[in-house]
């Protein structure tokens, strides 16, 4: 009996020494999660119950539990590497195989998929088909768009300008863009885009009139006037609709420089429909709206004080960058942002009920509770820390200490034994 109850304590202090090194060969590895032995006693039970003189049998491992605490971020500056900044996992598909991993360093495979070192695929939540928001209902393996950008034609084009309050009516009347003295003031060139993502250059020129307060704005697209403006057929229309094509805009300052009207319609929204415009390149025909909202007439000098159009040429995949909040988004190098979905995290009741699957990868059990699965930075979930990895978190120090324990409840038991061993060859010698 004795020599049975070393040898459970041998055993058990070897399980120990297994689950310390297995703790140390993983110092380095992303995501891992240092493990405990737990133990339990034994005790010999009859029919009758336990007696109150019984001795204990042995020891028994009684589980090696993984601490989920959480890990150094380390930054990597790596586009797909991710870190999970408190709690949650990674929820992943292999081979039709939800699993569940922290280890965030991924990669992708010859079709585009992000994956992990072994191939399973990173689940996210799909952009709706409105591009609002995410169907958190649905998951979906994320995939890197390695297409062009599609250009996007100019529908607007914002301009902010102040017109100096003291100008007067230029000294030639009749306006000519080619003469400088025919007009005040130009916005310069914007450039435009249309359906085909060639760029073209918009300008608008500003004339003062005999009018107090009163300018006239002309647009011209590439050289060509686009001007939609002079008295609306409809003053009640937003934005107006112009009788004659082709005329310039009548825009009205109020005694304190505010833009008061445009071509008669006030209040004003600030905005003038151009003339549509067939660009040469076979795009399509360009319909543009000039907004000057925000526009004033101040003191002695013209100042453009912001300039915007919504419109941009064809660009290539040039980063992929993810936010807190788990949006995956694929940068252009035409400035366009295109969200590709939202990584979807995983939290469980009793994560150490999970098994362990290798390969930094973990899959739900009984114990382990139903899986929870949500969007990062919201609810109890975690944020993501792109560009950096969660280290392990084995304390080494803390192990090699393990270490050095074990080991002296290995010796003890062992001489344990070897004491039994000659208590017994002395009641044999009496014989």
């Amino acid at each position: 009996m004795s020599f049975n109850t070393s040898l459970s304590g041998i055993n058990a202090a070897n399980s120990d020494l297994n689950v310390t090194a297995n703790n140390i060969a993983n110092v380095n590895t992303t995501g891992f999660k240092e493990s405990r032995a737990e133990f339990a006693d034994l005790f010999s039970y009859t029919t009758y119950g336990l007696s109150r003189n019984a001795v204990g049998a042995g020891v028994k491992v009684s589980n090696v539990a993984q601490q989920f605490s959480q890990g150094n971020i380390d930054p990597t500056g790596r586009s797909l590497d991710f870190a999970i900044d408190g709690e949650g996992f990674f929820t992943v598909n292999k081979n039709g195989n939800t699993l569940y991993t922290r280890a965030g360093n991924f990669q992708t495979d010859n079709q585009g998929y992000v994956v992990t070192p072994d191939g399973a695929r990173l689940q996210v939540f799909a952009p709706n088909a409105g591009g609002d928001g995410f169907d958190v209902g649905r998951l979906t393996d994320l995939q890197l768009l390695t297409t062009d950008s599609p250009p996007q034609p100019t529908g607007e084009i914002d301009l902010m300008v102040t017109l100096p309050g003291n100008a007067e009516a230029p000294a030639i009347a009749t306006f000519d863009p080619s003469e400088p003295n025919s007009y005040n003031v130009s916005s310069g060139g914007v450039t435009v885009y249309d359906s085909l993502g060639v760029s073209h250059v918009q300008t608008s020129y500003f004339v003062k009139t005999a009018n107090p307060n009163e300018w006239q704005v002309y647009n011209y697209l590439d050289g060509e006037p686009v001007n939609a403006g002079s008295t609306p057929s409809d003053p009640s229309a937003v934005p107006p609709v112009a009788a004659v094509i082709g005329t310039p805009a009548t825009l009205v300052f109020s005694n304190t420089g505010a833009l008061e009207s445009i071509d008669g319609v006030s209040p004003t929204t600030g905005e003038i429909a151009l003339e549509p415009y067939a660009p040469t390149t076979g795009a399509g025909t360009l319909t543009m709206t000039l907004n000057l909202t925000g526009s004033t007439q101040y003191g002695s000098e013209f100042a453009l004080r912001s300039v915007n159009q919504d419109g941009y040429a064809a660009g290539k995949l040039s980063e992929i960058s993810v936010s807190e909040d788990g949006v995956v988004f694929a940068r252009y190098s035409n400035g366009d942002d295109r969200a590709l979905g939202q990584v979807a995290l995983t939290k469980f009741v009793n994560p150490q009920g999970l098994q362990p699957q290798g390969n930094n990868m973990w899959a739900a059990s009984y114990t382990s509770g139903s899986p929870r699965t949500g969007a990062p930075d919201s609810s109890d979930f975690g944020q993501i820390a792109a560009g950096s990895l969660e280290s392990s978190t084995v304390d080494l120090t803390e192990q090699l200490v393990n270490m050095i324990v074990a080991q002296r409840n290995f010796q003890a038991n062992a001489q344990m034994i070897s004491t039994q061993d000659q208590a017994t060859q002395t009641i044999i010698n009496i014989r």
